[in-house]
């Protein structure tokens, strides 16, 4: 039975740790996905090809591409593309690494 249990501890633990969490403020509001996206801190985790977007109550879901870049973004940013006056989010340049998530929609 202890086997057992620290076979399961172990295998959440993974489950955990695959999971990455990034920080992003927007400065304009912006739709990302079918989600209306106001300005403010967000909290990105992407969990195997999907971004679950988070502030306070906000809880959205979209789909994303996990890139590597050639070189190291100095700060976080984010691309925004403009459709029919609407700002929509393309990419996220996470700083300080070579990470960039990727949108499409």
């Amino acid at each position: 039975m202890t086997k057992r249990l620290l076979l399961v501890f172990a295998i959440a633990g993974l489950a955990v740790a695959s999971a990455k969490t990034y920080s992003v403020t927007l400065s304009l509001p912006a739709v990302l996905g079918d989600m209306q996206l106001a300005p403010g801190d967000y909290k990105v985790e992407v969990v195997d090809q999907k971004a679950i977007i988070t502030n306070g109550k906000m809880h959205g879901e979209a789909p994303v591409k996990v890139e590597t870049a050639d070189m190291k973004y100095n700060s976080t940013t984010v691309r925004l593309s403009n459709d029919g006056g609407k700002m929509h989010v393309q990419e996220i340049h996470i700083g300080g690494s070579t990470t960039k998530l990727v949108f499409s929609e």
